[in-house]
């Protein structure tokens, strides 16, 4: 059966929009400012985004000036990121077992794909590995408390006013079923903590953290984007490269 992302292709690219859209609400609205304030801010020059899709995040780093690698697991997403971006780099590839050299990059880049891979450790474990000494690891995820029950959403009234938003089995790590705009998706809710402890596992620094709040768009769904944050945004920092005995005697 899959996850679902070969059969949800077509629906994810109809919901990201054409060649220069911006992409879903929450992306527009909330994520985007602050993951191109954290691009500029960084100075990078070379960038992996991993499970890059239809390549929308990849063709905004190269016009902000970062050379820009993509890869994703699913073909038909590839093979749009290869019809919008031409001069584009996108790869068939997993972030289990990444297809590049030690140190290969100053950025790699994560935006809502954690939340898909069933072994997030490998995944850490591999970005952190083609990650430059001083490099940055760039993550956007869903926050525990809203992939704790996301399958359910929101409890409403007869009304349909909004009441609360469940958080049940927080500390358990699982998988569940995603439906939105004709997309079903796997996806993987994991505690805070599992993730935190997996980037300190592989020696990275904690250099920025936020649960951003959408910046424009509709009131409304500000509103409720300020009553239950869908995300988080993390930058990692890997240490720099520690110097041999030779050099520590010759410096």
């Amino acid at each position: 059966m899959g996850n679902g992302w070969d059969s949800s292709a077509l629906a994810w690219i109809q919901s990201m929009g054409e060649q220069g859209d911006r992409g879903d609400w929450g992306r527009q609205h909330v994520l985007d400012p602050v993951m191109m304030e954290r691009v500029a801010a960084g100075g990078f020059r070379k960038a992996l985004d991993v499970g890059c899709g239809e390549g929308r995040f990849c063709r905004m780093l190269r016009a902000a000036g970062v050379k820009a690698t993509g890869i994703d697991p699913t073909a038909p997403l590839l093979e749009v990121a290869k019809q919008r971006d031409p001069k584009g780099d996108y790869r068939l590839g997993r972030a289990e077992q990444l297809d590049f050299p030690d140190a290969s990059f100053d950025l790699v880049v994560s935006y809502i794909t954690l939340i898909d891979i069933p072994d997030f450790r490998a995944a850490i474990a591999e970005m952190t590995r083609v990650l430059k000494p001083r490099g940055s690891l760039l993550i956007a995820n869903l926050t525990g408390f809203t992939s704790a029950c996301a399958s359910r959403g929101w409890v409403k009234d007869e009304n349909g006013e909004h009441l609360h938003y469940p958080v049940d089995h927080y500390l358990d790590e699982f998988s569940f079923w995603l439906e939105w705009s004709g997309i079903r998706i796997e996806n993987w809710h994991r505690p805070l903590a599992a993730y935190m402890n997996a980037f300190i596992d592989n020696g990275l620094t904690l250099k920025f953290f936020s649960e951003p709040a959408a910046v424009s768009g509709a009131e409304v769904h500000r509103e409720r984007q300020r009553r239950v944050p869908w995300f988080v945004v993390m930058e990692w920092q890997k240490p720099a490269a520690r110097k041999s005995a030779a050099q520590r005697k010759s410096g």
